[in-house]
């Protein structure tokens, strides 16, 4: 019976994830003057600890479910709940529908972050968040 260590269970390509570096905001290559030398390969990525997943998981975990206490559809899963006395039915379609929707928002940031940087990435988000709330005041003072 062979013995497996626990580091190379944690170094197993299952738990980690490889963090690509999109070719858009890889930084060139120094040179002993100083210049860019852009035929040096640029850095390869680094894999993820599996603390560090963890961590990332934990922190999406608590502002996702943070974010969605109370908000309406956690009340239309409530009425719903209610209304059709199949209440694990109701869980497991609620859960599905936040699943794909998870997915599509993973995917969707995936492919942007190989596009944009994340500097730009931010500013849009940040922009975007702005229109969303002046538009949500705007109605509240329009009535």
């Amino acid at each position: 019976m062979s013995l497996v260590s626990p580091d190379s269970i944690l170094s197993s390509p299952v738990l980690t994830a490889e963090r690509p570096v999109p070719p858009s905001i890889q930084p060139p290559a120094a040179v002993a003057d100083g210049s860019a030398d852009s035929t040096q390969p640029a850095p390869t990525a680094q894999p993820l600890s599996l603390r560090d997943e963890f961590g990332i998981f934990f922190s999406t975990f608590i502002t996702i479910f943070l974010a969605e206490i109370g908000d309406k559809t956690q009340m239309t899963v409530l009425l719903m709940s209610a209304q059709s006395k199949a209440p694990w039915v109701v869980f497991l379609g609620a859960g599905s529908a936040l699943i794909a929707t998870s997915l599509c928002g993973v995917l969707l940031g995936k492919w942007l972050s190989t596009r944009i940087s994340p500097r730009l990435l931010d500013k849009a988000a940040a922009v975007l968040l702005l229109v969303v709330a002046g538009m949500l005041v705007w109605d509240v003072i329009q009535g």
